[in-house]
């Protein structure tokens, strides 16, 4: 199972670098999910993790492909609302997509269009998406029948929650607040790492 840090938008550009740099050998891939930063900011972002030897490979972008090609930037992340993954496999065959997906339905047809991976959730209540009922865990079930591709879960993974992911087979969880809101998150993103192996482990 991987582990993939996604962050929070809630934090100033150098604290979230330095929180990056801190869990990247934690982790297996981070996804910079800042929708209320500017290009700019986003960029300055990529800039302070190169000097921080973060490795590009682990690095996903979300929505902002633009950003992804003129960074050599390998993976974008799609929101399920926004281009489509036919689009982007078109005009940049190199890159690894994966898309945000809410059902089965959905998680089949961006494999239909060419993704690498879905990120599927929201799987437990999240502070993200307050009042708004969880899509669960079963979802999962079906995806990893009828997919070739990793499915991710995302929404309220605690760490006590690792085993029931392990459980229903999915491939990868995506952690937000649990490793980007902690007083200290290279301990958080260790504890999800130690959590995965211990669940192997049964």
């Amino acid at each position: 199972m991987k582990l993939m840090a996604v962050t929070d938008d809630c934090q100033p550009i150098l604290a979230l670098a330095q929180k990056i740099i801190q869990i990247q050998q934690s982790v297996d891939y981070i996804q910079i999910r800042e929708k209320t930063k500017t290009i700019k900011e986003v960029i300055t972002l990529l800039e302070y993790l190169e000097e921080g030897a973060v490795p590009k490979d682990k690095i996903i972008v979300n929505g902002h492909l633009d950003i992804a090609v003129s960074n050599g930037i390998q993976i974008i992340h799609l929101p399920e609302r926004g281009l489509s993954v036919q689009q982007v496999k078109h005009q940049y065959p190199q890159l690894r997509v994966g898309r945000s997906v809410h059902d089965c339905a959905g998680a089949i047809e961006a494999e239909r269009q060419g993704a690498d991976y879905v990120l599927y959730g929201h799987c437990f209540e999240t502070n993200s998406k307050k009042g708004k009922v969880p899509n669960g865990l079963s979802p999962i079930n079906e995806m990893k029948k009828n997919l070739k591709i990793p499915v991710f879960a995302i929404g309220g993974i605690h760490v006590d929650r690792v085993q029931a992911l392990l459980d229903v087979k999915a491939d990868g969880i995506a952690v937000m607040s649990g490793i980007f809101s902690a007083t200290h998150p290279f301990a958080a993103a260790n504890q999800y790492r130690e959590a995965i192996k211990d669940a192997n482990k049964l």
